[in-house]
């Protein structure tokens, strides 16, 4: 799991995660057909956002931070 999450940049435990949903839910993706490429879909399109989202939060973070050192003194 380690090398797994070291190649791809990710948080072990992220890697544990997609294996349990797999285990879980993968008969489901052959029984509704279709169905699971739509949510795939959807899944990408969340998660594009999240990532605009992560990307405008640490742009504020880094502006907050420079912006405070002079009152926090680090």
């Amino acid at each position: 799991m380690s090398e797994l999450a070291a190649a791809y940049e990710v948080h072990p435990t992220m890697i544990h995660q997609w294996k349990k949903a797999v285990l879980e839910g993968a008969a489901g993706i052959f029984e509704r057909g279709g169905q699971a490429v739509a949510t795939a879909e959807i899944a990408e399109e969340t998660v594009r956002d999240l990532h605009a989202k992560i990307g405008e939060l640490a742009v504020a973070n880094d502006f907050l931070s420079r912006k405070l050192k002079p009152w926090i003194g680090k």
